[in-house]
């Protein structure tokens, strides 16, 4: 199988609106950018880390089984996943314990994503969504 995998990180938000927003209706604005598109939030994310689909597959298969590699593994089942802050330390200490067994390569994939994980931490407003993107 042929491919890629795109890690793609939340940059930034902003709201789609025309009008001007009074300053004592701004906390409602920030709690509405916190909770959902269904208001005309629009996220823009950009590329974080890329990796050949095969290169991912078997770097993904040096994880201990468990809820970390189902997690990453999902992406080869659907072609997508997103990963928030309920995901980062289960997926930090997968990539932790299984660093001795990564290539140069995949230890330096393995260190972009644990420095992702680590700004959700610091905000969880941030997210991740991975992509399969077939040749």
């Amino acid at each position: 199988m042929s491919g890629k995998v795109i890690f793609y990180q939340l940059g930034q938000k902003f709201l789609d609106r025309q009008e001007d927003m009074p300053d004592e209706a701004k906390q409602v604005v920030y709690y509405s950018l916190a909770i959902g598109h269904h208001i005309g939030v629009i996220d823009c994310l950009k590329p974080i880390l890329e990796c050949p689909l095969p290169g991912y597959e078997q770097w993904i298969a040096r994880l201990p089984a468990g809820d970390a590699r189902s997690k990453l593994e999902g992406l080869l089942k659907w072609g997508e996943i997103t990963i928030d802050s309920t995901h980062t330390h289960m997926l930090a200490s997968a990539l932790e314990a299984a660093r001795d067994q990564f290539s140069a390569e995949e230890a330096q994939w393995a260190g972009q994503l644990i420095q992702s994980l680590a700004a959700i931490e610091a905000e969880p407003a941030i997210y991740l969504i991975a992509k399969r993107r077939d040749a």
